[in-house]
């Protein structure tokens, strides 16, 4: 029973630590990206200027990707399971 226990939180952990690792990729590459396009946008030749709309609609997805890694850690899921098992 303990070994199992114990195989189960690593497993947690794993699954945990490969989510933000994906959630610091994709961090990254919104910093990097988005400059680039602002660094663009403003050698531009007086265009419209488009790189906040790309800006704002992946910081949004950025945004879902962090909840999804806070809301995933609180293990809502297993708690909720477990109150209505008690019930």
């Amino acid at each position: 029973m303990a070994v199992t226990e114990q195989t189960d939180r690593e497993a947690e952990a794993r699954k945990r630590a490969k989510y933000l690792t994906g959630l610091m990729w994709h961090a990254g590459a919104f910093v990097i990206i988005n400059a680039f396009f602002w660094i663009l946008d403003a050698w531009g030749a007086g265009g419209i200027n488009w790189s906040y709309i790309i800006t704002l609609v992946w910081g949004f997805g950025l945004a879902f990707h962090a909840l999804a890694y806070y809301i995933d850690g609180r293990q809502v899921e297993d708690r909720k399971t477990r109150e209505y098992l008690d019930q």
